[in-house]
């Protein structure tokens, strides 16, 4: 066990090496938020795309509650978010991003809607959306990572938090996206031998025998998953995960920041790759859980939440455990880096430069967007602390939550916005105000629907929420229908507007 608590310290050293490595680069916003003028290159662009896609969640809330749900039909997340939530992501949208983002000088999701729409009240509502809603994407990495953390090295939950924040408050506060970047590049080396590793090690071990025929490729679910129409519930999985990042402020960052044409096809390569390796090796580890034990894991002895660290505290042999530890750290490092970084730049730069203090200096916008991160980390932290006390809901379902609502609020105005020139602004307000209003009605009565019209409010919310994935999944098909509908119905937006957004060849 010393081994492994040797790796765990050369990891977390390496990290607050980066913060010193990298603290004289990020003088202005720019530099902050884009790693400067020129940009990074496509591997680290990839990496940074990827290890923000995957974080902790996965290994820890996805893989281990749908693996056990759907067998290794599961693994089809893992190649959909390969195929959609990365080659055909970037192929559609990383070119058009920087090409319009560039043209249009914007640092941000909402300062691109608002140079794209021509509206400030766009810019304000977007920001402030995203801002509360990217609070319990992060709360539920760090739940995620520190359940693993208790239930393998016995350490509480809480302390694993406070180390994890501290150590990616130092790095971003001081480095910025350049820093981020760096650390992604290093932590997506680490998640792909971890990941190696941990199918290597589930694959030789008397826990879980060899008889994988017995497990389900295209059998989705049985009647001990609890969950929403097992077909169904499966799909919209696909579709959120895999759809979900084409519009969240966070990934649609990386697209801003990549350095060129070739740097681009660089990206949509290695990013696939990443996302395929990654995302196979957690659903199939998660999918191995029917076999552990010869038991199929339905909650009776621990949730499936926390059905990867337990088996890991059985499968994997000292050594190996610290790499694999630091795995599922990198995996959630990198993706609280750029979730707070997206959500502390939409506040100083779109909220503080934009409609507080429009004279504000570049330097006091960095320095205000540098103890934003700090803030939203710590809300972060005590918003996991208290799930971890109470039991609020599962880390799957905060998740998928989060991207369900932010998705279902800008897919339609970012993805048609940077595709099509006849997108509106009253089409981007019926996408955002109509998602977030339909969140909440099915929210209401799909909790109500499953629980039983009898039941209280609070546990029709809280079976409501379970139900996420399919939520977003309805907001993100209404977001794309109703801004294109609307975007028809209403008067197109001015010639200027558009010029200053598209090339002269743009479609």
């Amino acid at each position: 066990m010393v081994l492994d608590y040797v790796i765990l310290c050369l990891y977390l050293v390496s990290m607050v090496g980066i913060a010193i490595y990298t603290k004289n680069r990020s003088k202005s916003v720019n530099d902050f938020l884009l790693a400067g003028k020129k940009g990074l290159n496509g591997w680290m662009s990839a990496f940074a795309y990827g290890t923000t896609y995957f974080s902790a969640v996965i290994f820890i809330g996805y893989a281990g509650k749908f693996g056990a749900a759907y067998q290794l039909a599961a693994v089809w997340i893992g190649i959909g978010n390969a195929i959609i939530g990365s080659l055909i992501a970037w192929l559609v949208l990383a070119k058009r991003t920087k090409v319009m983002t560039t043209r249009l000088q914007a640092k941000t999701m909402p300062e691109f809607f608002e140079k794209r729409y021509g509206s400030k009240t766009i810019k304000l509502i977007s920001a402030i959306v995203i801002f509360i809603f990217l609070i319990p994407y992060s709360a539920s990495v760090y739940t995620g990572l520190s359940s693993m953390f208790e239930i393998v090295f016995g350490i509480e939950g809480w302390i694993v938090m406070l180390i994890l924040a501290g150590i990616t408050a130092l790095y971003l506060f001081f480095g910025g996206y350049f820093a981020t970047a760096l650390s992604d590049f290093i932590q997506g080396i680490i998640m792909i031998i971890g990941v190696v590793l941990m199918v290597f090690c589930f694959m030789n071990t008397k826990e879980v025998n060899w008889d994988i025929s017995t497990l389900k490729w295209f059998t989705f679910g049985s009647e001990k998953t609890g969950l929403y129409g097992d077909t169904v519930s499966l799909v919209s999985l696909i579709l959120l995960t895999s759809f979900g990042v084409w519009a969240l402020p966070q990934t649609i960052h990386k697209y801003y920041a990549v350095r060129d044409d070739k740097a681009i096809m660089q990206g949509t390569i290695v990013s696939t790759l990443f996302a395929l390796l990654i995302g196979f090796g957690a659903y199939f580890v998660g999918g191995l859980s029917g076999l552990f034990n010869g038991t199929v894991l339905d909650g009776s002895t621990f949730g499936t939440d926390y059905a990867i660290p337990h088996m890991l505290s059985a499968v994997i042999p000292t050594g190996l455990i610290g790499v694999i530890a630091v795995l599922i750290l990198s995996a959630s490092m990198s993706t609280l880096s750029s979730v707070s970084l997206a959500s502390a730049s939409v506040v100083a730069v779109d909220l503080y430069k934009g409609k507080i203090n429009q004279k504000a200096s570049d330097k006091k916008v960095n320095t205000v967007m540098r103890v934003l991160c700090l803030i939203f980390i710590v809300i972060s932290v005590v918003l996991a602390i208290l799930n971890e006390e109470f039991q609020v809901t599962a880390i799957a379902y905060m998740m998928g939550l989060s991207w369900g609502t932010l998705a279902g609020c800008f897919m339609g105005p970012y993805v048609l916005g940077v595709i099509w020139k006849k997108v509106t602004k009253p089409a981007v307000w019926a996408s955002i105000i109509g998602s977030l209003v339909l969140t909440v009605v099915l929210i209401i009565v799909f909790g109500y629907d499953k629980a039983g019209w009898s039941c209280s409010f609070g546990v029709a919310l809280q079976t409501g929420v379970g139900c996420s994935p399919l939520i977003g999944v309805i907001c993100m098909i209404y977001s794309i229908i109703v801004t294109f509908v609307v975007s028809l119905l209403t008067k197109a937006p001015k010639q200027e507007i558009i010029e200053n957004a598209f090339e002269d060849k743009a479609a």
